[in-house]
């Protein structure tokens, strides 16, 4: 948040709150590298997602082939299904599909979250377009195939969702 707003005020669009330029770029820069960090924590859940739905996918669906993690992730970022789109959307998540493309690739370069110290400055002011550089790199690294979204159907549960869903399946039971 004070990222968003030192970058406001060197904007002029807020009222500099009597910060230097440098100590406005600082903030920036920390709010910058708090954003990549997040990115990359988010990509760590995504791709043990990945996984999962992969391994699953492959076990229960012979039909559609042999299908790896970079299928899945294209078929949600690039041929996310309307019902996925829509609830992320509902959830209030605009942008999802730079959010998963960018923590996917700074998890396939980072095996730890990154740290300022760890990162150059040209790193943290662009990491938008590394971050989507490096997941175009992180897909073309090996062929995969790909899946159409009608090919089966596909939910998305929130991890309370999820439970309640359980929850309710157990007392039936």
């Amino acid at each position: 948040m004070q990222g968003s707003r030192a970058s406001l005020m060197m904007q002029g669009l807020l009222p500099n709150e009597h910060l230097s330029f440098e100590q406005l770029e600082e903030l920036l820069v920390d709010g910058k590298v708090c954003e990549i960090r997040m990115l990359y924590y988010v990509g760590k859940d995504l791709v043990r997602w990945l996984e999962q739905c992969s391994e699953m996918l492959s076990r229960d669906h012979d039909e559609l082939g042999p299908l790896d993690t970079r299928t899945i992730a294209a078929f949600l970022v690039e041929d996310t299904p309307d019902p996925v789109r829509d609830k992320l959307r509902a959830w209030g998540v605009q942008d999802y599909k730079a959010i998963f493309s960018r923590a996917i690739g700074l998890n396939s370069v980072f095996g730890d979250a990154p740290t300022r110290e760890r990162l150059s400055d040209e790193f943290i002011r662009n990491y938008h377009y590394y971050a989507d550089q490096l997941y175009a790199a992180w897909q073309n690294a090996q062929s995969f195939s790909r899946i159409r979204p009608d090919s089966f159907e596909f939910e998305l549960y929130a991890s309370a969702e999820y439970s309640r869903i359980l929850e309710r399946q157990w007392s039936e039971d």
